[in-house]
């Protein structure tokens, strides 16, 4: 009947209720965004990919600008809404205005938002000539 006992478990290096689920596996997107909030400490803005459905998300996704992200945002849910498009559109310009960044279109469905201190040329760049 010994072999019916559970075996000791060595200790772990993280705590059992954060990562590991009740199946006994760990969880790679909770560690993750430990890691990166570490990272976050000593490192700078990050940039985030976002998809815009709508006026609505404007808030949350200025907070991202106000803490210094670089935002790269599809709006293809909405790009067949004209009003919807536009009026979306110019309320992030009027957040870019606020926190003296900078936006760019990318694609005909990409925007990018930059925070203060970073600039976007808009200039866009043809092929590069090999120097030889």
């Amino acid at each position: 009947m010994g072999w019916f006992r559970k075996r000791a478990e060595p200790e772990e290096e993280y705590p059992e209720d954060d990562y590991r689920g009740r199946r006994g596996y760990i969880d790679l997107s909770l560690l993750q965004g430990r890691e990166t909030e570490t990272a976050r400490k000593g490192g700078g803005p990050f940039i985030k990919f976002a998809d815009i459905d709508g006026y609505r998300q404007i808030p949350a996704l200025s907070n991202l600008v106000y803490d210094g992200n670089i935002l790269v945002l599809d709006f293809t849910p909405i790009a067949n809404d004209d009003l919807e498009l536009k009026r979306t559109i110019n309320e992030l310009k009027r957040v870019v205005e606020d926190i003296q960044g900078d936006i760019a279109g990318i694609s005909q469905n990409l925007l990018i938002i930059a925070p203060k201190g970073f600039t976007i040329d808009k200039k866009k760049m043809r092929r590069m000539e090999r120097r030889r």
